[in-house]
């Protein structure tokens, strides 16, 4: 990329990282994200911005510039799974928040938060987990009817697990597992999206630090309810013309992104996106020799898509750092993260 927009990829990357290490450390699981929207409230006014919350749980943040109004969006946001049923013997049916899967939840540390804030510490495991026990272990297909979750307390019955408070509803919060690696890869849970919305901060703190005279206006939204497929159905201004998400690139068989670049999506499961958008985009790209791929989604839909599907008039886009093992234990890179605060410098100023 160009000099210019590698020095300030340089200056922002150690906070959008201490802000990504932030986020995942807060739990948000969709329909639970009252704590980190009042994290993500405090940060942008300590940026000197004027964030409002919306009635959804949001966080809507006016950048400054004025004229064909731009809103970018980013979700905090994350998968997540609910009790259905506390059994007989104490242990938890579960049924998952958004696209989580039962395949990769496997052995994973979790915790249950009650609807009276209490929490405790389990895991989640295959029924009858023991290998030197079962039988059926290795031909066991993984779904929500053969997983369950172990509480870490000495319950051994409903009744047990009632007096906890845990009852059908509570949640349950996964842990991220956070790792950077000394080469640059970023491993964890939920990096989709709250890698995405630490490059968001990170872009805000740039404008109102360098005083950017931005060529238009420019909101920054992060919603919640992403991973359910609202997220930003509604709390779009009267003023917007154009959504642009800024979400986690696919990275998989078929497509050309890696974790080193940004992803330029030019269609996803809903459709295409805004040709004039895209054009721009890519050329954005381009013209600052911004590492980038541009692909096309098998099975996916962001916050643009959630704008426009709710009525918004607005022209759409979507990029994001390459993120692989999507819903999963997600990688991306540095490199991709800087590429990606690039792409939206070049692109609003």
């Amino acid at each position: 990329m160009n000099e210019n927009l590698q020095q300030a990829c340089d200056k922002y990357m150690d906070y959008i990282l201490e802000q990504l290490n932030a986020l995942l450390s807060i739990h948000s699981p969709t329909g639970y994200t009252r704590q980190v929207g009042e994290y993500l409230m405090e940060e942008y006014t300590r940026l000197g911005y004027a964030p409002k919350r919306t009635r959804k749980g949001g966080v809507m943040v006016d950048l400054g510039g004025s004229g064909n109004a731009v809103m970018v969006m980013a979700h905090v946001d994350t998968l997540g799974a609910m009790v259905a049923e506390v059994k007989d013997n104490g242990r938890l049916r579960l049924t998952p928040l958004g696209g989580l899967n039962a395949n990769n939840v496997e052995t994973e540390n979790c915790v249950v938060r009650t609807l009276d804030g209490r929490c405790y510490e389990g895991t989640i495991q295959l029924m009858d987990a023991s290998l030197h026990v079962n039988d059926k272990y290795q031909e066991t297909d993984r779904s929500f009817d053969t997983i369950e979750l172990l509480l870490d307390e000495p319950v051994c019955s409903k009744e047990n697990v009632l007096a906890l408070g845990i009852t059908n509803g509570s949640y349950v919060c996964l842990s991220p597992r956070t790792r950077i690696t000394d080469s640059g890869y970023i491993k964890s849970r939920f990096l989709d999206d709250k890698l995405s919305t630490a490059i968001l901060l990170g872009y805000a703190r740039c404008v109102k630090e360098e005083q950017i005279p931005l060529p238009r206006k420019v909101y920054q939204h992060i919603t919640v309810f992403e991973e359910v497929g609202h997220g930003a159905c509604g709390s779009v201004p009267e003023d917007v013309e154009e959504v642009l998400s800024v979400d986690m690139g696919c990275v998989g068989s078929g497509l050309e992104c890696t974790e080193r670049q940004v992803s330029i999506c030019a269609k996803d499961s809903h459709g295409p996106y805004h040709y004039e958008v895209l054009q721009a985009l890519v050329q954005a790209a381009k013209d600052n020799d911004i590492d980038f791929a541009t692909d096309v989604y098998p099975h996916y839909g962001s916050d643009a898509d959630a704008a426009l599907d709710a009525g918004a008039d607005a022209r759409h886009g979507l990029i994001g750092p390459g993120v692989y093992a999507s819903h999963g234990y997600e990688r991306s890179h540095k490199d991709g993260v800087g590429n990606t605060f690039a792409l939206l410098k070049a692109y609003l100023g």
